[in-house]
């Protein structure tokens, strides 16, 4: 029944959520990339940051200690554009050996206070981006998550595994923020602003954790009254995934590793979601093999029946919003995947624990 409840009451608190047509907000934006090594990323994917049709931003480049062309083209675009700010990050400035220095130097020199993050292997979706997010972001919203999508690779199975895993996230953490629990964003699509980030003295708390830029930041400061979410489709971005299984592994152990250090209630309706689907796909079809009585075993194949046409119904929804409808077909097998790839992450990451993420 706690199964239930999630798909027929939680995740439709973002399924009944209307896209919000407010005014374009006007407010400046000072758009953050942090790159390290990420030269033919950079390449492709800058143009689309340079092209945003809104009227007043900047945009922050960090070069984290890079050692390919990324210093060279960031020069480039300073020097061609205005509105570039180059914030270089030297060896000798190493601090933790993390993301998140790098970050909090950027945000530092950033001239506004409304930041915009996403990664440098990140294309907008539209011209508009930044214009959608912005117009969420007001006085009260200072925090805004939104949507991070990856590439569709026709005929690979992982490919859409990455896919859906990252459209049930999303429709995990759109759902609390609407019910007024945020606990986590993704920094692909990722705005805050600038005074939140410092009073809340920035990635402090968790400074020596490799990961958490993200969600860790947002499990801090976002509350009931600070957030807002935009899952407009021209305010997505799109980012090219892992191509195998091995990669996709990495990725996620270091992803996971940083859900123990979330509030204690986020990790209890979090771990009651994951527990519930685990307890219900190793016990209903084992009962429907080896209970006796018809009556029992016609319950137990109503339960499976109801499970996965809820499942079909609400991802559906979810996955039209989000513009991930190819995924809806195999629903069933890619949950039942997922699910016992998460357990296997789990158990891996608590037996092995890096001291660094490569």
């Amino acid at each position: 029944m706690i199964h239930f409840g999630y798909y027929t009451i939680v995740f439709n608190f973002f399924n009944f959520t209307k896209t919000s047509q407010k005014a374009n907000n006007n407010i400046p934006v000072s758009v953050i990339v942090c790159a390290k090594n990420e030269a033919e990323n950079l390449k492709n994917y800058l143009p689309y940051l340079i092209n945003q049709k809104y009227d007043e931003f900047e945009l922050v480049l960090i070069n984290d200690r890079s050692y390919d062309e990324t210093a060279d083209i960031f020069e480039t675009y300073e020097q061609q554009y205005d509105f570039v700010k180059v914030v270089t990050i030297q060896e000798t400035d190493y601090f933790y050996g993390n993301k998140k220095y790098a970050l909090t130097l950027g945000i530092k020199a950033a001239k506004h206070d409304c930041l915009l993050l996403t990664d440098a292997d990140c294309q907008p979706n539209s011209e508009y981006w930044i214009q959608e997010m912005a117009n969420q972001f007001t006085q009260n919203k200072e925090v805004v998550l939104g949507y991070g999508a990856y590439q569709d690779i026709p005929k690979s199975f992982i490919n859409k595994m990455i896919r859906y895993e990252t459209l049930m996230t999303a429709l995990q953490y759109f759902s609390f923020a609407q019910i007024g629990i945020p606990y986590m964003g993704v920094g692909r699509n990722l705005m805050y602003s600038k005074t939140l980030f410092l009073k809340n003295k920035g990635f402090h708390q968790h400074i020596r954790v490799m990961s958490g830029d993200d969600d860790l930041l947002i499990n801090q400061i976002a509350n009931k009254q600070n957030t807002a979410i935009c899952f407009d489709e021209n305010a997505h971005t799109t980012s090219p995934p892992k191509l195998d299984r091995k990669s996709w592994t990495t990725q996620k152990r270091r992803h996971i590793s940083t859900a123990n250090l979330y509030k204690p209630l986020h990790k209890f309706l979090l771990g009651l979601y994951t527990f519930n689907r685990l307890l219900f796909w190793l016990v209903l079809p084992a009962s429907l093999i080896y209970v006796d009585n018809t009556n029992y075993q016609l319950i137990i194949a109503g339960l499976i029946a109801i499970k996965l046409i809820s499942e079909y119904i609400v991802v559906g929804i979810a996955a039209k919003k989000l513009k991930e409808k190819g995924l809806v077909l195999f629903t069933p097998i890619l949950d039942i995947c997922l699910l016992f790839f998460q357990l296997y992450i789990f158990i891996y990451n608590n037996i092995h624990k890096p001291q660094k993420w490569s």
